[in-house]
């Protein structure tokens, strides 16, 4: 199954063929849905196809890393296996969570602890940290994240070999979610400079897209984990 989201996360819709389709799922041999993982919601939208389409609620993985099954809304018609058809995602949440992810990459930057969880949403998403509470300034914290937006850092995507990440596990910084591996490769997320850690969400080209950060609550769930919020500044 090819993935396109992996290629360019901006791809809004993309020509396949549907390969199997029942009430539990729908599998096409192409899309640009990212299935829910790593924090990040699954996408949502719809599959057109000359004379019907399907709303599509929600996007899961399937038994392997490059596979996704589409759920489709109940009730609706189901596309035969072997009919071609457009797949188009709901832009407006996904490039919101584009935004979000990327905000994260940057939090994680500026924290020195290990991450224990974390949440991507559209407007607000947080991650957990393996750290004391009186080592976050949050003042001084938006402050940092602010100007790594404006610099306008670029933000890669890059492969290495399963091997190369097992020599180099400090690039790992998440404790609950495992690298995204598909059995020979591991996706990276870059942005030169100031993060690079294995990543297969979908991200914005530039930190200047995320616009202005702020800071929300400081959470603490246990003595050596604080959950950090932070939401896109609407002002």
């Amino acid at each position: 199954m090819h993935l396109r989201y992996r290629d360019d996360a901006y791809v809004r819709n993309c020509d396949a063929t549907v390969t199997h389709a029942d009430v539990a799922g729908i599998r096409l041999d192409a899309t640009v849905f990212y299935p829910m993982g790593g924090g990040q919601p699954g996408d949502t939208g719809r599959l057109v196809w000359p004379g019907g389409s399907t709303a599509i609620t929600d996007t899961r993985k399937g038994e392997t890393p490059d596979t996704a099954v589409h759920i489709p809304a109940e009730g609706v018609t189901l596309p035969e296996p072997g009919t071609r058809v457009t797949a188009e995602i709901d832009w407006e949440p996904r490039y919101q969570r584009m935004r979000m992810h990327t905000a994260l990459h940057l939090l994680c930057s500026l924290i020195p602890g290990d991450v224990t969880g974390g949440q991507v949403g559209e407007t607000k998403s947080r991650l957990d940290f393996n750290i004391a509470g009186d080592q976050i300034d949050k003042d001084a914290l938006a402050r940092a994240l602010n100007d790594l937006v404006a610099a306008d850092h670029p933000v890669r995507a890059r492969w290495i070999a399963d091997q190369e990440l097992d020599a180099q596990p400090d690039l790992v910084r998440t404790m609950s979610v495992a690298p995204p591996r598909d059995g020979h490769a591991v996706r990276l997320i870059e942005i030169p400079g100031v993060d690079l850690q294995p990543c297969g969400g979908t991200h914005v080209a530039s930190t200047g897209e995320i616009g202005r950060l702020r800071i929300g609550k400081v959470e603490s769930k246990g003595k050596q984990n604080r959950r950090i919020n932070i939401h896109l500044d609407a002002a």
